[in-house]
């Protein structure tokens, strides 16, 4: 994705994961707004550096996470990834496990910057 906030491609983007989190979580199409927008913002800010973020488990626990998505502060994977991507989920690199963690999108709490 393009770091561009306001591009096309980012607009249409976070239109989309709104719409599902509408449809699939119930939600308001403002606060729907408001996840999404704070997902892209998660995202493009984890490409470059470690971000503390907090994001609401499945079992409903309240989880602090320090993750990125830095090509130079992950370590080299090797093989092919045949798994289907699943736009419902983000996944990041956990810098205190050292694991590749994933968390639902619509679940995302706060980021801090």
């Amino acid at each position: 994705m393009n770091t561009k906030l306001n591009s096309k491609e980012a607009l249409r983007e976070i239109m989309s994961l709104a719409w599902a989190m509408v449809k699939r979580n119930g939600y308001s199409l403002s606060e729907a707004l408001s996840v999404a927008w704070r997902n892209i913002k998660l995202r493009i800010a984890m490409k470059s550096r470690i971000v503390k973020f907090y994001f609401q488990k499945v079992d409903g626990t309240i989880r602090e996470a320090f993750g990125t998505l830095s090509e130079r502060l992950i370590p080299a994977t090797s093989g092919v990834d045949n798994r289907r991507k699943n736009d419902t989920v983000q996944v990041y690199f956990d810098t205190e496990k050292t694991e590749w963690r994933c968390f639902k999108k619509a679940n995302l709490i706060d980021i801090v910057f």
